[in-house]
């Protein structure tokens, strides 16, 4: 009796040891190896949006389609925006009609009759010059003139000349344009409006947007149709060079990792790993204790590794997917 007793216990004792046993392997083999980091794929966005509201026309591109630089993404009505684009167009062509107005002399009209009255005074003047040399020749006859006649013909060519002059001047004036402060303001009023013209295309362009990188449209905001209010990301893009993985290693390792160790990430179903370049390590810990460094709980504090990739592998990896990630030190490589 004491023997089954025994007996039994020692099956229980060996029962428990098999599942202790088959536990530890099971954890063992659910374990990442001592060389690998767990981490996941990052994306740093692009977002696209137009400065000014409106209404959204069309939309060039799907979610999930690759994109180059330059390609069409949306537009929005620019109604109010081509108004006032015309009009800037408008005051622009105005103010170098100014200019030329103000460097030019008076109208052709205008210059023909101040010609023609100078030559109307012109002739006066010659012919009161006559006038002066036969009054003179007749004071010297005794009886012929008096004094006052040769004053009188003295003052009417004196008159003709300074007529003469007056028109002369006139004419030279009308030849000569507006004044030189007025052109120069002329000048400046043009410079004015091919500022305001060329903000007035900048508006009206900036309606319409174009990719800025080449990469994948990760994601369409707003509907043909819907209001779209300044600001707001209509298309958001990823490009291939803002896809990186980031992982987390502990205290331990961080001091063996350097910026442009090479890096082999493993995604889950592709048999070949993606070949990556360490390009940030984090300062701070991720997670750190509440009081103080203990020598016990070193262990618990991480710090964030960023992995880049060259475009053509980037494309492969997906936000968000898990990765797998051994460092260069793991791999038992110098640094280049």
């Amino acid at each position: 009796m004491r023997i089954g007793r025994v007996g039994a216990t020692g099956r229980q004792a060996f029962i428990l040891l098999i599942v202790m046993m088959t536990a530890g392997f099971l954890f063992a083999c659910e374990r990442t190896p001592s060389d690998r980091v767990q981490g996941y794929v990052e994306g740093e966005f692009v977002y696209v949006a137009s400065p000014f509201a409106g209404a959204l026309e069309s939309l060039s591109v799907q979610r999930g389609r690759q994109v180059r630089s330059g390609d069409a993404l949306f537009a929005l009505e620019r109604g109010s925006e081509k108004a006032a684009r015309d009009e800037a167009e408008r005051r622009l062509g105005q103010a170098l009609a100014n200019v030329e107005d103000a460097k030019k002399g008076k109208r052709p009209s205008e210059i023909d009759s101040l010609k023609a009255q100078l030559k109307h005074a012109q002739a006066a003047l010659r012919l009161s010059t006559r006038e002066v040399v036969r009054q003179e020749g007749l004071s010297q006859v005794p009886g012929a003139a008096v004094e006052l006649e040769v004053d009188r013909a003295r003052a009417a060519r004196d008159q003709d000349r300074q007529r003469v002059a007056q028109l002369q001047a006139d004419l030279d004036t009308a030849l000569l344009g507006s004044r030189t402060d007025q052109v120069i303001a002329a000048e400046a009023e043009v410079h004015a409006r091919e500022a305001a013209l060329a903000r007035a295309d900048w508006e009206f362009a900036q309606k319409r947007q174009q990719a800025p990188k080449s990469g994948l449209v990760f994601d369409t905001l707003y509907r043909e149709g819907e209001w779209v209010p300044a600001g707001r990301p209509v298309v958001v893009l990823l490009p291939p060079e803002n896809v990186k993985v980031r992982a987390f290693v502990s205290e331990t390792r961080v001091g063996t990792i350097r910026p442009g160790d090479h890096v082999q990430v493993a995604v889950d179903s592709v048999p070949q790993p993606f070949m990556g370049t360490v390009s940030y390590i984090s300062p701070r810990a991720e997670y750190t204790p509440p009081v103080i460094y203990s020598q016990e709980s070193r262990d618990k504090l991480v710090f964030m590794i960023e992995v880049v990739f060259d475009p053509q592998s980037a494309v492969n990896l997906n936000p968000g997917q898990p990765v797998d990630v051994r460092f260069e030190s793991s791999l038992g490589g110098g640094r280049k």
